[in-house]
């Protein structure tokens, strides 16, 4: 079964933290469980304070809609006041291998 990621990379919003944007993300996070084909969804943080946010679908027309629905019907999201949208970098990549560990 074909799973696609999109990965974003993101710094926050001048003065605000990668906990800040993860704080605001509640109503995205609900949002993206409506979704058809939604997986899962990680954020992460590099040393240098860039986000990595990853969300997991299982294929790439459900990809294109919910991330669609990002700036769209989620548009008033609090969410977004806390990017730097300067900084955004956005992609859809189709996963080759996956290995899972074993207690996965």
């Amino acid at each position: 079964m074909p799973e696609i990621l999109e990965i974003t990379t993101l710094s926050p919003a001048p003065g605000l933290a990668p906990e800040d944007f993860v704080a605001a993300n509640e109503d995205i996070n609900d949002y993206l469980r409506r979704q058809p084909g939604f997986r899962w969804r990680r954020i992460a943080v590099r040393d240098d304070g860039t986000v990595v946010d990853i969300v997991a679908y299982d294929s790439i027309e459900h990809a294109r809609a919910g991330a669609g629905g990002i700036t769209g019907e989620m548009g008033n999201s609090p969410v977004h006041a806390t990017i730097d949208h300067g900084t955004v970098d956005w992609q859809l990549t189709t996963v080759l291998q996956a290995v899972d560990g074993p207690g996965a």
